[in-house]
């Protein structure tokens, strides 16, 4: 019987908390929601929507390398923003770190972040 396992990497930024960086169960990897925390510094690093977006994908990116994946791997996206106004400016970034075939991804507006946040990010990918 296939159990699941708790993934950690020192590379990608953390704030910590009671949950699992990602969770690996047989070929399939859950990242929890990412935000912008720089991972060289693991500082909450707030701005403009585009960094923030730029930091939480590089997170994703780091965490799938350090599983043994990659970005094109990713199978469905889910994003919450504070601000739906700022959709298109996230999207912006974010077509440069997926390409065709895209992932399949939900965006919702939420009233609240953690952190003052504007922008938090998770994943479901394979490895």
């Amino acid at each position: 019987m296939a159990e699941k396992i708790s993934f950690h990497t020192d590379k990608a930024a953390e704030l910590g908390g009671p949950y699992s960086q990602a969770v690996i169960y047989k070929d399939m990897i859950y990242i929890s929601g990412q935000g912008a925390v720089d991972p060289s510094t693991n500082q909450l690093t707030t701005g403009t929507i585009e960094n923030e977006a730029r930091l939480a994908l590089e997170n994703i990116k780091i965490i799938m390398e350090s599983a043994g994946s990659s970005l094109d791997k990713i199978l469905q996206v889910s994003v919450y923003m504070a601000d739906i106004r700022e959709y298109s400016r996230f999207n912006d970034v974010y077509r440069k770190y997926f390409n065709d075939p895209m992932p399949a991804r939900t965006c919702v507006e939420v009233k609240k972040l953690p952190f003052g946040l504007r922008i938090e990010i998770d994943t479901v990918g394979y490895i």
